[in-house]
């Protein structure tokens, strides 16, 4: 059964930090049972010497995907990128990209997660895999999970 307050509870708690309201200030994201999708507007700030978006970027959307969609089935703490590793396929330098992660496998100790990133026209730019695992952390309003 679908938990959507603790969809909206990570989505509101994703949006808050402080790397999205003050550096990625265009990011949105939605969150359900296994998913997750991530974007962001495309800007000059976040280009490379020759003007397309940094690797950073690519990684930052490709692990938020990832790990959202395998927050999604996790109620009581934070989770942990283990690992995480991605494909380059092609550069962007306009318009809105869109992380789309969903989650590969579960098991006792981790769960396995990929992600795609498409740019406007809908073709994949990159593609990403992680292994997450539980943290101590316990979701609370102190980390925004409100």
């Amino acid at each position: 059964m679908a938990n959507t307050e603790h969809y909206k509870k990570l989505e509101r708690m994703y949006l808050s930090a402080n790397i999205n309201t003050q550096v990625f200030d265009s990011t949105t994201c939605s969150i359900e049972e296994g998913k997750a999708i991530i974007g962001l507007t495309v800007e000059p700030k976040y280009f490379h010497a020759l003007g397309a978006i940094h690797g950073s970027v690519y990684f930052k959307l490709l692990d938020d995907a990832a790990f959202f969609a395998a927050s999604s089935l996790v109620d009581d703490v934070f989770i942990l990128t283990a690992s995480f590793s991605l494909d380059f396929l092609r550069p962007v330098n306009q318009g809105v990209i869109r992380a789309e992660g969903k989650v590969l496998s579960t098991g006792n100790r981790s769960i396995e997660a990929e992600s795609t990133l498409y740019n406007q026209d809908g073709k994949v730019v990159a593609k990403g895999k992680g292994v997450f695992v539980k943290g101590k952390n316990a979701l609370s309003k102190d980390i925004g999970y409100v």
